[in-house]
């Protein structure tokens, strides 16, 4: 993606703009990823993140050619959203499994939307022939997101998650692409 993506607020006394990440917005990314840790099942995950896991995915992320954004209003980093690696094996080499966090103080503005949008355009980009996107089936509002943006929902698979005591069911939810023209093995 080149340059910043300007998405209007409802309010429009404002702006946010979606852009590729870089070294100086992983405080701000590490903070979002920490906030949804603590008090969300959106990451199956226990224990905060540091500065140095979140560095090494940037750059691992980055070194597979794969992207990374922000949005910011005002020069405030509200989200991130990335596409990575689906599996490892050859054969999926044009499949990527996104993710997406707002910070809460910014949930509700579209910037959700904003970011996933970008993030269909890069996959585009890349020449995937489908990006997932893994919800945790309480999301309901993420898996609006996805519906309205044109994923359907491919797989729901009962308890097997687990986090704050209970079992979590998780959705694959799928958006077929255009791919590439030529497709070929590696």
């Amino acid at each position: 993606m080149d340059g910043s993506i300007p998405v209007p607020q409802r309010d429009m006394k404002s702006k946010v703009f979606i852009r590729p990440a870089n070294e100086g917005d992983l405080p701000a990314i590490l903070d979002i990823y920490n906030a949804v840790i603590a008090t969300s099942t959106a990451a199956y995950v226990f224990e905060p993140h540091t500065m140095g896991m979140r560095s090494a995915w940037f750059h691992a992320l980055k070194a597979e050619g794969w992207p990374v954004l922000v949005s910011e209003e005002d020069g405030v980093v509200t989200g991130f959203g990335n596409i990575g690696t689906f599996r490892s094996k050859p054969g999926y080499r044009y499949t990527g499994e996104h993710t997406l966090h707002v910070h809460a103080d910014h949930r509700g503005k579209g910037i959700g939307r904003a970011l996933l949008t970008a993030l269909i355009e890069e996959a585009r980009l890349l020449e995937l022939r489908t990006l997932v996107g893994g919800i945790d089936a309480a999301n309901e509002i993420s898996i609006a997101l996805h519906q309205d943006l044109g994923f359907v929902e491919t797989a729901r698979m009962p308890q097997v998650g687990w986090k704050f005591g209970r079992w979590l069911d998780l959705v694959f939810m799928q958006l077929l692409l255009p791919g590439p023209k030529t497709p070929s093995a590696p």
